[in-house]
Parts: C-alpha cells; sequence; structure tokens
C-alpha cells in the first residue's frame, strides 16, 4: 500500500480522477465532504443512503457505485458514530479499508475532516496511515494460495495548503509505525520451526545491512565466557543456541546517553521440566514478541531517521525439555553475580532478562525499558486491553503511559514495590524465580528490579496484549507504536 497526502478543495471531490472516494457520516448529519459530494450528485447520495437504511454509526459502511454528477466510480461512505474518540476513530478508518474493493488502486479519503478527541490535523494523518497498514495486514507466507499483494494508492485530504508540510511530515511518522508493527506482527507469526534463536538474530543483522545501524551477536560460547549463565540455562534443553542480540542506533548527538530496548526472545515456551499443558502450547510460538517489537521499532525509527540514540537487545532461547535441561532445583549464577534457585522452569522469561538487563549497564542508559510475555497473571489482571507497566521511577512510567494514551496503545501501571520482595526468598541462593501463588506479574517485576538498581528502568508484561487468540488469531505488533510515541517524545526534548 502506497500513500499520499494532497490539498484537495471540497468543490473538487466530484471530478477527482480517484476510484474510490471515502467519506463520513455523523448519525444522520453528513461530514462536509460528504455534503460536497451529495450537492453535486444532487442529492442522490442522501438518497441512496436513505434507501440502503444507513444509520451513520460507528464503523458502519455503505458503499455507493455510479452516482450521477460524480467521476468517482465509488463513494464509500463510513459511519462516525455521533462522537469520535481515538479508539472510535482506529475503528472507523479500519472499518473503511477493510470496506474497499481488493480491486482498488487509486482511493481518496477525506476522513481526517473529521473531529477526533485530542488529534489535531496533522496526527489524523499519521493515524489514517498506520491505521490503514494494520488494516491491510495479512500473513499468508504458508498458504499455497496467496492473496494478491493490496496494490492500493490510498490519498490522504487536506483542506488547508499551509498545513502541507506538517502533513507529510506526519505521514512518513505514521507509516514508519505501521510498518515497524506490522514487522513485528510477521516476526510473531512465524512458525517456531522457523523463528528460532537464530532467525532473530538474522533478522537484527539485516536491520544493519545498510550500515544505517550497528548489530552484534553472542552465541552459547560467548554468553558462558561472559557468565550469563542465567539466560544459558533456558535454552539448555534445545538444540538451538541462545542468542544476545545487540542493534545500536546513534540517530542523536554522540554524548547523549541512549535510550535501551530489552525485548524477550523465547521462540518457542514448553515450560521445559514444568512442561506446560498440551492444549493451546502452539501459542507459545508468541514467546518471543518482546524481541519481535524491539526489532519492529529498531527498523521503524531506522526508517524515520529518527535524531535520537537506542539500542535494542533481544535475549533469545528456546526453552525445550530434554535429558540436558535446567531442572527444578537448580541454582545458576547470573551476570550481576546474584544466584538463583530456579523452582519453575516454566518461569523463564525472567531468567532470559535479568542478565540481558545487567548487560545494558554498560551502555550507560539514559533508561531502559524491557518488553515481555511475562506473566499469565497479568492476563488476569488486565485482559486483552492494557498492557502491564511496572516502574519505581514516576518520571519514566508516566511518559510511557502518555505515549500508550497518544497512539491508542495503553497501558496501565502496577506496583513494583520491596514489600513484594520477600516472596521471593530461597533457602538456598540469592532469589527464587517465582514466588508463590499470589501476585504473580508482581512477583516477576521485583525479581527484575534486582538487576536494574544501575538506571531508570521500566517493565512491560505484554502476555495480554501480544496476541490474539481465537477468529483474529495472531500477533497485534504491541507495543510498538506505545515504544515508538516514547522515543519520539523523548527525541523531541
Amino acid at each position: 500500500m502506497d500513500f499520499a497526502v494532497a490539498v484537495i478543495a471540497h468543490e473538487s471531490l466530484a471530478t477527482s480522477a480517484h476510484g474510490a472516494l471515502i467519506v463520513a457520516a455523523q448519525g444522520a448529519q453528513l461530514s462536509p465532504a460528504a455534503s460536497a459530494l451529495n450537492d453535486a450528485s444532487h442529492g442522490a447520495l442522501q438518497a441512496a443512503l436513505d434507501v440502503s437504511g444507513f444509520e451513520g454509526k460507528l464503523g458502519q459502511t455503505q458503499a455507493l457505485y455510479g452516482l450521477s454528477g460524480i467521476k468517482a466510480g465509488l463513494v464509500l461512505v463510513v459511519g462516525a458514530g455521533e462522537s469520535v474518540s481515538l479508539q472510535a476513530w482506529q475503528k472507523l478508518v479500519i472499518a473503511a479499508v477493510k470496506a474497499l474493493p481488493s480491486k482498488t488502486a487509486k482511493a481518496l479519503s477525506y476522513l481526517g475532516e473529521l473531529p477526533v478527541t485530542g488529534r489535531d490535523a496533522a496526527e489524523r494523518i499519521s493515524d489514517q496511515a498506520r491505521f490503514a497498514l494494520a488494516a491491510s495486514y495479512r500473513f499468508d507466507a504458508y498458504k499455497s494460495k496467496k492473496a494478491p499483494a493490496s496494490a492500493l494508492k490510498l490519498t490522504l485530504a487536506i483542506a488547508d495548503k499551509a498545513e502541507l508540510k506538517a502533513a507529510k511530515d506526519a505521514l512518513v511518522w505514521g507509516q514508519c509505525i505501521g510498518t515497524g508493527q506490522n514487522f513485528a506482527r510477521d516476526l510473531g507469526n512465524q512458525p517456531p520451526n522457523i523463528a528460532y534463536p537464530g532467525y532473530l538474530a538474522e533478522m537484527g543483522m539485516a536491520l544493519a545491512e545498510d550500515g544505517v545501524m550497528s548489530v552484534d551477536v553472542k552465541g552459547d560460547a560467548e554468553l558462558r565466557e561472559m557468565g550469563m549463565h542465567c539466560l544459558l540455562s533456558v535454552s539448555e534443553g534445545s538444540v538451538h543456541e541462545a542468542q544476545l542480540v545487540t542493534m545500536t542506533y546513534s540517530g542523536g548527538k554522540a554524548k547523549d546517553a541512549p535510550v535501551v530496548l530489552v525485548g524477550k526472545g523465547i521462540t518457542f515456551d514448553t515450560g521445559g521440566i514444568s512442561l506446560k499443558p498440551g492444549g493451546g502450547m502452539d501459542e507459545m510460538k508468541y514467546d518471543m514478541c518482546g524481541a519481535a517489537s524491539v526489532l519492529g521499532v529498531m527498523a521503524a525509527i531506522k526508517l524515520a531517521k529518527l535524531k535520537l540514540n537506542v539500542i535494542g537487545v533481544i535475549a533469545c532461547a528456546e526453552n525445550m525439555p530434554s535429558g540436558s535441561a535446567t531442572r527444578p532445583g537448580d541454582i545458576v549464577t547470573t551476570l550481576s553475580g546474584q544466584t538463583v534457585e530456579i523452582l519453575n522452569t516454566d518461569a523463564e522469561g525472567r531468567l532470559v532478562l535479568c542478565d540481558a538487563l545487567t548487560y545494558v549497564e554498560r551502555f550507560k542508559p539514559a533508561a531502559v525499558v524491557d518488553i515481555a510475555t511475562l506473566t499469565g497473571a497479568c492476563v488476569v489482571a488486565l485482559g486483552k486491553v492494557a498492557t502491564g507497566l511496572f516502574s519505581p521511577k514516576d518520571e519514566l512510567a508516566d511518559e510511557l503511559l502518555a505515549a500508550g494514551q497518544r497512539v491508542d496503545d495503553r497501558a496501565w501501571r502496577m506496583p513494583v514495590w520491596d514489600d513484594y520482595q520477600e516472596l521471593l526468598d530461597s533457602p538456598f541462593a540469592d532469589i527464587a524465580n517465582i514466588g508463590g501463588p499470589t501476585a504473580g506479574s508482581i512477583t516477576a517485576a521485583c525479581y527484575l528490579a534486582r538487576f536494574t538498581k544501575a538506571y531508570d528502568w521500566a517493565h512491560l508484561d505484554i502476555a495480554g496484549t501480544a496476541w490474539l487468540s481465537g477468529a483474529a488469531k495472531g500477533s497485534t505488533g504491541r507495543p510498538v507504536p506505545l515504544l515508538l510515541e516514547f522515543l519520539r517524545a523523548r527525541a523531541a526534548g
């Protein structure tokens, strides 16, 4: 899908050469663009809507073909409801793109004139691009019959020439978010016999092929020499080596400390010796969605040429049972020197993350955000709507919460109080890797907190938001929009 921005007056819509025109109605009230087309068609547009029973409800669409006085063969009217929140805005843009016939080559959207709560004209352009990319996403790489790639060129109309530059800049940013999010979705949807740890390392190296960023990959031998035994403990039962991939993007000033993103990359999680139930285990291919989101963000900031120093680190392993796998009761030494009693091998995400979080101290970061499908307890607490946010730093937490609100990729702050730390006590090691039956997402975050004392840190538990099950099954690409908005705001100062 390609995009453009154009200044197009309402009076010119009727003679537009685009094959399809997209306009809106808020209940019974036509948008200004829709009203202009109704006038040009001498009331035929409104008459057709009346006959069809169209009510302008949120997400409702009505395709009108061959309206007299209008050059475009199709006018698509989209219902916006009575008021347009950011959530409603996303739904109606996605509904519009999905309602376009698959063979549509050129479409013009005038949806950007709708008053969306909290969004200015440029932001509405950015939103349309990323929502359209989300709507057009499909993953059929392994199907024998593939749907043709979208050949649509979507032009986003604005009325004021003075807004053109801001709109073009916003369009680029929206495309970057959508592209990064869809890249993360592609990675998450890959089958686990393809997307093993080395595959994720290859994806990281591919991002560096043009020289815009640098990539370093460490395998078993180097990780063992460094002392990253906690990370290595997770992959002991797998034939695939663990991988630690570091991607460095230097878009800011040399003296500026980088923002570091750390992603959990468990490419398949059987639970190890603490074996998971068989039902639904196929979805454990999504346990690398934290790493996928970091790769998606790094791809997007490179496209956007973001003026910020960012380092992405992904800690990758496959958690499998075998004769060489880590056992419940094993004690390992982390890179930090702290020892961990592994009481449950299915609490493996924190094991790979703790070594990665110690590793990133060397970058003297301005802030560190880790992203992980860490706990089922977070799904119980927050469901599939909000990402769990844990941070002892109020300012950093507020930045991330605000970023999520601005792009409708929301998070909810949870406690990471020292009161919970005693639940992780072990009689045999410095710390246990589980904390008992209660407060599971909190004790997991508290475990990570023990390895993050050297910098400002936040943890995003995306176990509930990284993928969907059922009819809409697949990776969501979250929290790529949240992270990119957070980084954009940091770059803007």
